[in-house]
């Protein structure tokens, strides 16, 4: 059936951008996290523990998905397996839709991850088959930066005149979108994933990725904890949610200026004065949060993270591509960044009870700090076992 479309060329930019809703359709829902946690809480009255659970949930899902796509991608027929990939997330979504209990969405938004990461690691594996891959990672974010945005920017409003359904409409159709780009994508046959090997894993005993790996955690637990409650944050301090939902739209948008400052700055500077700068001012922003009542300070802080963002991660991933140039410590670096961004709304969750915000701002500060002297140590450590390599 699928050999009747026409395709798109494998050299082109419409495939990269085919490429990139594919990859992004199974993983939309972190990029207007808040909208669904601050959703359940305003629609169907869950506490912010249990709408941090669902949060955290779909992306630990997600985690495990991702990860079981290294063991069957090969071996499929990617095409056929997406389309019912993306017709699983559709209906999942449906489901979910008249699902009024913490505990059941729980599980459903589990389900709902796992397909996703699968799809997830679908795309990744084709975004390797493309022609200049690292131009189709960008083309990734750009997706993904700009309906995020778009998404923060409307949802919220929606969510609270028509209900959370409206959250869930919106992944179907990003899915339904998705599906209909899904035929004139080229014939990318023979994925093929590497599988980690003996010497990968023995490396996770070792000081420099074991650094690494936990500064990826740390830095994606604190800024996804915080943000997946950002809304209700804004609320809190007597922010209008029209304020709230168009500045967190912008934040999303202009945090693609962090890519591109990776691009033109490398590593000109260093590792641990570009970590310093990045993640110090990470959590300069975060702790600035507490005076979220004074609207410019709210617009700085959320601007000011969103870039941070972008910038600090892709070199947190390099440092994972230094210690391991075949690919297989970067797939335990992404499942870092995963765990992290899954266990953060639910920790925070937990500690914020009845919005004590100021104290989850100042615990998430602290785990940036960590995080910035764990990610130091690490850079140093890969700079100490390369000199000792050379010697």
């Amino acid at each position: 059936m699928f050999h009747t479309f026409p395709k798109a060329k494998t050299d082109g930019m419409l495939v990269r951008v085919l490429v990139s809703f594919l990859t992004t359709a199974g993983l939309f829902y972190v990029n207007i996290m808040p909208a669904l946690v601050d959703g359940l809480k305003q629609s169907l009255h869950f506490t912010n523990q249990q709408a941090g659970l669902v949060g955290s949930a779909n992306v630990y899902g997600a985690a495990l998905g991702a990860l079981s796509a290294v063991f069957f991608v090969q071996k499929i027929q990617w095409r056929k397996v997406s389309t019912g990939l993306l017709l699983s997330l559709i209906t999942v979504d449906i489901i979910s839709m008249f699902i009024t209990q913490a505990s059941v969405l729980t599980m459903v938004r589990f389900v709902d991850g796992l397909i996703g990461g699968a799809l997830v690691g679908i795309g990744f594996a084709i975004i390797a088959k493309t022609y200049q891959p690292d131009r189709t990672f960008g083309m990734l974010l750009l997706v993904q930066f700009g309906f995020g945005g778009v998404g923060m920017m409307l949802i919220p409003q929606l969510v609270e005149s028509y209900g959370i359904s409206v959250l869930f409409i919106s992944l179907i159709l990003f899915s339904f979108v998705t599906l209909l780009m899904v035929p004139f994508i080229p014939d990318f046959e023979h994925l093929t994933t590497k599988k980690i090997t003996r010497s990968s894993w023995k490396l996770l005993t070792q000081k420099p990725l074991l650094l690494t790996l936990i500064s990826i955690f740390l830095f994606q637990a604190a800024n996804m904890g915080l943000y997946a409650f950002i809304v209700g944050l804004g609320k809190f301090y007597g922010l209008k949610i029209e304020f709230i939902s168009v500045s967190l739209g912008w934040a999303a948008w202009i945090g693609i200026i962090g890519s591109l400052l990776v691009i033109w700055l490398s590593t000109r500077f260093g590792l641990v004065k570009t970590l310093t700068l990045g993640i110090g001012l990470t959590a300069l922003g975060t702790w600035a949060l507490i005076y979220s009542a004074n609207s410019l300070i709210w617009i700085l802080a959320n601007l000011g993270v969103g870039i941070t963002w972008a910038f600090v991660i892709p070199y947190l991933f390099s440092m994972c591509a230094e210690l391991d140039h075949n690919g297989q410590v970067a797939a335990m670096g992404g499942m870092a960044s995963k765990l992290g961004l899954a266990s953060g709304p639910v920790v925070t969750g937990i500690l914020l009870g009845n919005d004590n915000y100021a104290y989850v701002i100042i615990i998430a500060t602290l785990v940036l700090l960590v995080s910035l002297f764990t990610s130091i140590a690490a850079a140093k450590a890969i700079k100490d076992l390369k000199s000792s390599k050379s010697l």
